[in-house]
């Protein structure tokens, strides 16, 4: 594989994972900024907070999908491990901090949903799993994402997932637990989707 296409399919992955689809579909159903409001993000829950379930669900899957095509088209080429890591990774890296809508985006879970559902369904069943859990224990979804971030790919590994999806879940949950170190102290009225509001 030529130099030349490993820098592509990164760079493809951090343009698609750039789309802002929450803004754009919150700015079509209700003519207002995403992130005006709610929890801040542009993300899934704050769609359905302020566009509604239907608009969110269609977001989610938009998100989802911004992190598999990408990362699968990587996989099922004849790119390296580390290109398909690293091109799971720039996708969640620009749903974060998205180029088209001013650097600030969402929160990364789907979009790194998506890229484990491209290489590997059962590490995105743990992950999952792994989220679930711990936002039970902790009852923060935000450092139950911070700590799901960092420990995916160990649990991966000690469960002998050490394919390629070990090595996306070392890059993309590093993301996601730097990006929810931002809500870390965030109060939260419920579990997760409605959030106190803040002062000021």
């Amino acid at each position: 594989m030529t130099t030349l296409s490993s820098l592509l399919f990164p760079l493809l992955a951090y343009l698609l994972g750039s789309l802002p689809f929450s803004i754009w579909v919150t700015r079509f159903v209700k003519g207002v900024d995403v992130r005006d409001a709610g929890s801040g993000h542009a993300t899934t829950t704050n769609t359905i907070r302020q566009a509604g379930f239907g608009w969110g669900a269609l977001v989610f899957i938009l998100d989802v999908a911004k992190g598999f095509i990408p990362t699968y088209l990587a996989f099922h080429s004849n790119a390296t491990i580390y290109v398909v890591a690293i091109t799971a990774t720039c996708a969640v890296i620009g749903h974060c901090w998205p180029v088209f809508a001013n650097f600030r985006g969402g929160m990364g879970l789907a979009t790194a949903g998506g890229s484990f559902l491209a290489v590997n369904p059962l590490a995105f069943l743990i992950a999952i799993g792994l989220l679930i859990v711990l936002v039970l224990v902790i009852r923060h979804s935000a450092r139950a994402s911070v700590f799901t971030g960092i420990l995916i790919a160990p649990v991966l590994w000690i469960l002998n997932i050490r394919d390629v999806a070990f090595w996306v879940a070392l890059g993309a949950g590093l993301v996601i637990a730097v990006r929810f170190l931002i809500d870390w102290n965030r109060k939260y009225r419920e579990l997760w989707l409605d959030r106190e509001k803040t002062s000021g």
